[in-house]
């Protein structure tokens, strides 16, 4: 049976340090964990999720003082690991000289992503497993992630998985780049920017504009990207009888199978319910039946710019730059 208990953690910390891969939860979805020291674990992880090798994977750590040891923390990349850490949020420094994790996890690039996990059970195999563990979401690059242990397992039917109940958060992390003085949003995520911002008493900077960079310098900025089977598509046409629509809040909609993000208008409902509906739906559709998302209200803040990315990059043309 591939999914274990947490009290069966020492079972997954073993095969970790063997150099194989478990999946586990956190509070933003579950990951497809190994050993972030072995090349040859991190070889085995962009192999099963069929990823691009120029995208980085992110290094989690226990605790601050980890992730000191991994990377060079600037003032203000200190500020947001104080405060932010255990939690939704990834920060991009660069690495240390004498950094453990193998190249390959970083893609070639001298910047390092780091996150401090606050699921209990990600903390704990942390702790059991006593090395940096990268662990991308445990899916096929480019299709939804997976926010419940069960979605991991209808993925990879022979992947070992630590069933840590659903995923709190529901999107992936939010990620900041804190390379040189100045301080860049790179992906929205689990953590609003306006949090962020006010933490550090000053805006942060977008991102590069050139489609490269923007790949190379964080994990999730590839332009398709958690995308479902079926088509997804941003639109207000009617849906046909094979169709599934989305809406939001107070928004209706006549299709016979209608589902809302979340009735009460909630960002964080709307974000922690997101990627488990898709897959319900997914799982529900007829062959040539899509997901209609109706246009959300404007909104500004809070979790609402995560979901509208995910959305936004599941809707985008499939190239071969996802493959």
């Amino acid at each position: 049976m591939p999914r274990v208990q947490p009290d069966q953690l020492s079972i997954c910390a073993d095969r970790l340090r063997a150099g194989e891969l478990v999946a586990f939860p956190t509070e933003t979805v579950y990951g497809l964990g190994a050993d972030a020291t072995q090349a040859e674990a991190i070889a085995k992880v962009y192999a099963v999720k069929n990823r691009p090798s120029f995208n980085p994977l992110i290094c989690h750590v226990a605790d601050f003082a980890a992730a000191e040891k991994l990377g060079v923390f600037s003032d203000n990349a200190q500020k947001l690991a104080e405060h932010f850490w255990p939690g939704p949020l990834t920060l991009v420094v660069p690495k240390r000289t004498a950094c453990p994790v193998a190249p390959l996890a970083s893609a070639g690039l001298e910047s390092i992503a780091l996150r401090v996990p606050a699921h209990p059970v990600a903390q704990a195999l942390l702790r059991a497993v006593d090395r940096p563990i990268v662990a991308p979401s445990a899916n096929p690059s480019g299709t939804l992630s997976p926010s419940r242990a069960e979605h991991v397992v209808n993925y990879f039917p022979d992947l070992l998985v630590l069933d840590g109940g659903d995923c709190s958060v529901g999107v992936e992390s939010s990620i900041v780049g804190c390379l040189t003085e100045q301080t860049y949003w790179l992906r929205a995520g689990g953590l609003a920017k306006s949090q962020i911002e006010a933490h550090l008493g000053s805006p942060l900077h977008d991102a590069p504009t050139e489609k490269e960079d923007q790949a190379r310098l964080a994990p999730g900025r590839l332009a398709r990207h958690y995308a479902p089977q079926h088509q997804l598509l941003l639109t207000n046409d009617p849906a046909t009888p094979k169709d599934a629509v989305i809406v939001f809040g107070t928004q209706t909609d006549p299709a016979d199978r209608s589902f809302n993000l979340s009735p009460s208008g909630s960002d964080v409902e709307a974000a922690s319910r997101l990627y488990a509906l898709l897959h319900e739906i997914d799982q529900l559709l007829p062959e040539g039946g899509r997901i209609l998302v109706r246009r959300f209200p404007p909104q500004t803040g809070g979790l609402h710019e995560a979901v509208l990315d995910r959305l936004n990059r599941a809707a985008a043309p499939n190239t071969a730059e996802t493959s």
